[in-house]
């Protein structure tokens, strides 16, 4: 994800350092990454214990067999999900030194060599799935720590859910400002947050020794051997402890895999199981406690500190998902997954500080359904997990190919290895499918719908970009033909984007047959999104000359970046073109797509994406040309 508090990717290097100011890097690095990677599974002890041992009982009394078996499965599922499976495997799978679902895609479709259907179908899936994780973890965080006032005092109750309302208002308000200046406080914040609550665990480890007998797996297996049916709708609840895990992935590329490593092991795991086993302690010695166990821990002089610091907690986890969500759809766009967007960024120095409006306004309605559907965290529990469990899953098949093929292991030996995560993450995704009618329906059909979107706009893209072939001229044979019998040719330098550099562009046709005339330089222009994270200046133009009145020149930028045409296409000044913006004159094709009679899709998903197509952003923002040189051609295209 690129949160406000991103670091270059080069920094991750920096770790290895022996000197001092390598060392003060490493720190700023850990602590940047506390801040940012921890704050959604950090959040997690509001809610995840209570729930589970509420699903464990159902209606009957609390047990110690019921409690040391949730609080065993917590433990273990923290220790091989998150530990072993992202912190010490998945780390390493990093493309060119990012991360993520999209990342692991791409990955494993250079492993295989091609995009193959199966490995783009899980990395839309797990991508989708991603916007759904994006739209219930605010709701749920922020909820789960307001709620706290009611342990406080009884009279706050009416103001749960107002002031939930309002504080996820202004967190979605201030997102086009961007995150630069609270991003400073994101680390220290989650540092006091994990002290706090490691105090809070063991202060109350007293409260019942037997609580450390939950280390024994055999605790967590016996019960759900013993209630397998109940047993499989706990793990659903459980997995609410390792919500969040994936995120360690995906901020690979800012903070580097030795600085999230080492504040998992040294700081975040130990606090978040000290602090569980401190509920399991309160709950065994209370019963009663069960109602809120996490506030029940809190001394009463320190409720209302401990309620503000856990909605400053929550506040930051949903930062996080909402800024990675942005960073997903920067991704999905240069891959071509979905429409062109505005992009705005919101620094002058971290490429990866961005907002988008659009994406902004969705995940805030949708926050504010779930809220306004679900009213209580309890209540949200139940949708919570299955966007993240698909995620995980999709992971775990993503890194078998990943491992098998692009690290050259044996096809047994990466099945042996990969196999035991993939069996869990697919146990959590099918408890999590029981929560199917009780509100995981909410953030699967934000996540289907996405995926719909996706679909619909590569398979529309595809589909036009084929017919549109038919009718264009091979542009070789066009330079030709120009060469031997130019027409009136005018000084300056037309730029003609296209997205197929072998076909005369719609533009510079137009602009023959109407205006009757041929500029002294003339470039066709193709931008390529590369399925890397970023592109190296000396790998971004590559230019061929056509004839001494054409050019052809492709702009990679890497599915991590925003383009900008015209500074990249200032660096082809080392390659002997003079380029000048202000005697360069853009021309693009603005296509109307009108259904066809026959079209290669059902008539409702040609419609989408003449939808989808007529809501894309122009692309002179979107390429970032100024307006005052541009001429957009207009053309009438039947798909």
């Amino acid at each position: 994800m690129d949160h406000s508090v991103a670091q270059q990717r080069s920094g991750a290097a920096v770790a290895d350092a022996p000197d001092s100011s390598g060392r003060r890097r490493f720190l700023a690095l850990t602590l940047g990454s506390v801040g940012v990677v921890y704050g959604d599974i950090g959040t997690s002890p509001l809610y995840a214990f209570r729930e589970a041992v509420n699903a464990a009982v159902g209606d009957g009394p609390i047990t110690q067999f019921a409690v040391l078996g949730v609080l065993s499965l917590i433990l273990w599922s923290l220790t091989i999900v998150v530990s072993a499976k992202y912190v010490l495997i998945l780390l390493r799978a990093d493309n060119n030194g990012e991360g993520g679902t999209l990342s692991l895609m791409a990955l494993a479709s250079r492993a295989l060599g091609r995009r193959t259907t199966p490995v783009f179908m899980l990395g839309i899936i797990g991508a989708a799935m991603f916007y759904g994780d994006s739209v219930i973890t605010p709701a749920i965080s922020v909820l789960s720590a307001v709620e706290g006032l009611r342990i406080a005092t009884p009279a706050f109750e009416a103001m749960v859910l107002p002031l939930t309302v309002a504080i996820l208002i202004g967190l979605f308000a201030v997102q086009s400002h961007g995150t630069a200046r609270v991003a400073a406080f994101f680390g220290p914040v989650m540092v006091v947050w994990f002290v706090a609550i490691a105090a809070l665990g063991f202060l109350h480890l007293a409260d019942d020794p037997h609580v450390f007998a939950a280390i024994n797996p055999a605790y967590g297996v016996m019960f759900v051997i013993e209630h397998p049916l109940i047993g499989l709708v706990t793990l659903g609840l459980v997995f609410l402890a390792v919500t969040g895990g994936e995120a360690l992935y995906a901020d690979l590329g800012h903070f580097g895999r030795r600085p999230i490593q080492t504040a998992w092991f040294a700081l975040v795991f130990p606090a978040l199981v000290i602090n569980y086993f401190g509920q399991g302690a309160t709950v065994l010695a209370d019963p009663t406690a069960i109602e809120n166990p996490f506030y029940r821990m809190v001394p009463q002089p320190l409720q209302i500190p401990m309620v503000v610091l856990a909605t400053m907690a929550t506040v930051i986890a949903s930062q996080a998902v909402i800024t990675g969500a942005f960073s997903i759809t920067r991704q999905a766009v240069q891959l071509g997954l979905i429409p062109r967007l505005a992009i705005r960024h919101t620094s002058e120095t971290q490429s990866g500080q961005i907002y988008i409006p659009r994406i902004n306004a969705g995940l805030l309605i949708g926050v504010l359904l779930l809220v306004g559907m679900f009213r209580t965290s309890s209540n949200l529990a139940s949708a919570y997990g299955i966007a993240v469990s698909t995620t995980m899953f999709v992971d775990g098949l993503l890194a078998f190919v990943v491992i098998w093929k692009l690290w050259r292991w044996g096809p047994w030996a990466a099945a042996a290895l990969v196999a035991p995560f993939v069996v869990v993450d697919f146990t959590f995704l099918t408890a999590n499918l029981l929560k199917l009618l009780e509100g995981a329906w909410a953030p699967l059909l934000f996540g289907v719908t996405i995926v719909l979107i996706i679909m619909t706009w590569t398979r529309g893209t595809r589909l036009l970009s084929a017919k549109t072939r038919h009718l264009e001229i091979p542009l070789e044979a066009l330079v030709e033909n120009l060469t031997k019998k130019p027409p009136h040719i005018v000084p300056g330098t037309a730029v003609f984007l296209t997205s197929d550099p072998d076909s005369a562009p719609t533009a510079l046709l137009h602009n023959l047959k109407h205006n009757k005339v041929l500029h002294e330089r003339n470039v066709i222009l193709t931008i390529i999104a590369t399925d890397t994270p970023r592109v190296a200046e000396s790998e971004r133009v590559r230019m061929t000359e056509l004839s001494p009145l054409f050019k052809r020149v492709e702009l990679r930028f890497g599915f991590m970046e925003t383009p900008n045409v015209p500074k990249a296409l200032a660096v082809a000044r080392k390659q002997g073109w003079q380029f000048d913006i202000m005697a360069t004159s853009f021309f693009l094709s603005r296509r109307l797509l009108k259904p066809a009679a026959k079209s290669g899709m059902p008539r409702w998903q040609d419609k989408l994406f003449i939808r989808l197509s007529k809501s894309a952003s122009d692309a002179t923002d979107f390429f970032q040309i100024p307006t005052g040189r541009v001429v957009e051609v207009g053309t009438q295209v039947t798909v």
